[in-house]
């Protein structure tokens, strides 16, 4: 979420709510090799690629990411605000998925539901039973809900955050077995201070660890019990800039565990950190190189799934049509054009289509590529003088030869990619002073220049 730290709503009475009991059976969850997140968008001015449905991004390596459906919506909210924020994807007991998320479209935080967006799905492609959850009928809202199965009372606890009789926001939960009818809420989490948007890892080692967004941070708690009011704060605080929406990811092939979390403003950017022991409640922050969101994305949730399940995704939503470039040296900045010339800019920036790259056969030979602008397709990145810039193609050999690249192993890392010259086989594009080029490479800074990833 990102609420007006101003606004302060309060409790009234809440009703109890009756149970049905529909207990399924646990998941294999030993299967998966892969990862889904879903999300929102939302751009920095609130305008063109930001939208208010459920988004998925696939991984298969929990860093890396591919948004399906060309990031656009698999589905959006038919009642209520007609939008969501926060959505959060459990795995049930039975192996089906439910999908919850925040009743709110933008940022009106004037908005108040008592209510969650609720969608079953058994593999992510097709949503069914959509309605909306009330969980309480109180003057607050019900921020960033999550869920975890609660072994011991056989039931799952639904948690999200909504503004107590102090006024400030705590962790709140309802307890359902069928996300239709769910239980009065309880505090599940106030320490005496403001915070929303709890995550949590359940049964690490016999430990439970809730992880929530205070003052700009992103700080854990942790308990032996799932019982409401049992967790204690513990944990050294994380951030870059102002941090919200955690989200906690173990990873399927090491003891690592990965922390996310996103900056306080639209279009937020993503920043991961690691650790191998979460009972330390330490966190070293990755380097930007190791992971990329999928663009626009705002307050994910993340799921591992089976290699199935990943492929069937992409069969069904389909992989983009189009790659963003990463610099190597400037991880936090991506080749975009801006007033037709070719550069390097720090993400998010508006509009981020300047951003998005078709990598087709090369216009002078099929086996190199041309880099087609997504929002000017008649045009491409071409050098001119040795500066990339971006023009409208006149059917010239010279042209088709200017914007004909080699796509190479990365002169810095060759994971990565370098991209030599059709016309001029002696230079490779660079960036200098954030402005692309072409040149001769020769030094180590200049091989990093040289360096870009190509994903989303």
């Amino acid at each position: 979420m990102t609420p007006d730290p101003s606004r302060r709503l309060f409790l009234g009475a809440a009703a109890s709510v009756p149970l049905a009991l529909t207990l399924g059976t646990p998941a294999a969850h030993a299967a998966d090799s892969a990862y889904v997140m879903s999300y929102f968008t939302e751009t920095t001015s609130l305008g063109a690629g930001s939208d208010y449905g459920l988004h998925l991004a696939v991984s298969t390596d929990g860093l890396q990411w591919m948004p399906l459906n060309q990031n656009n919506p698999v589905v959006t909210p038919t009642d209520g605000a007609l939008g969501l924020r926060d959505p959060f994807i459990l795995r049930k007991q039975d192996g089906t998925f439910v999908v919850l998320a925040t009743d709110l479209k933008g940022t009106d935080w004037s908005y108040v539901s008592q209510y969650v967006h609720v969608w079953n799905s058994t593999d992510l492609r097709t949503f069914t039973g959509y309605h909306r959850l009330k969980l309480h009928d109180m003057n607050t809202h019900c921020w960033a809900p999550e869920a975890f199965w609660d072994a011991g009372r056989g039931q799952y606890a639904l948690i999200y955050s909504a503004v107590n009789s102090s006024g400030h926001n705590v962790i709140m939960v309802n307890y359902t077995t069928d996300f239709v009818t769910a239980s009065a809420p309880q505090v599940f989490f106030d320490p005496g201070y403001d915070v929303i948007d709890g995550d949590m890892a359940v049964g690490v080692n016999g430990v439970n660890y809730l992880y929530f967004k205070k003052d700009q941070t992103l700080v854990g708690a942790r308990s032996t019990s799932l019982d409401p009011g049992s967790f204690t704060a513990f944990s050294t605080g994380v951030a870059h800039g102002g941090t919200e929406a955690p989200t906690l990811v173990k990873s399927l092939t090491s003891g690592t565990w990965w922390l996310w979390g996103d900056t306080y403003t639209p279009n937020g950017v993503f920043y991961a950190w690691q650790s191998g022991d979460l009972s330390a409640g330490t966190w070293t922050a990755l380097d930007q190189r190791t992971y990329t969101q999928p663009v626009n994305s705002k307050h994910c949730g993340i799921t591992t799934i089976t290699g199935t399940q990943y492929s069937n995704l992409v069969a069904k939503w389909g992989a983009p049509a189009w790659n963003r470039l990463k610099s190597y040296n400037f991880p936090d900045r991506y080749v975009r054009h801006a007033d037709y010339v070719g550069r390097i800019d720090a993400y998010p920036f508006d509009l981020y289509t300047d951003s998005q790259w078709k990598l087709v056969p090369g216009l002078a030979d099929g086996s190199g590529v041309s880099f087609q602008s997504v929002n000017y397709p008649t045009r491409y990145l071409r050098h001119y003088n040795y500066r990339l810039q971006l023009d409208v193609n006149d059917g010239t050999s010279t042209f088709a030869g200017d914007a004909t690249f080699y796509r190479t192993a990365g002169l810095a890392d060759p994971a990565w990619s370098s991209f030599r010259s059709y016309n001029n086989p002696t230079r490779y594009i660079r960036h200098s002073n954030y402005v692309l080029r072409i040149d001769p490479v020769s030094t180590a800074t200049e091989k990093q220049d040289a360096t870009f990833s190509v994903g989303y």
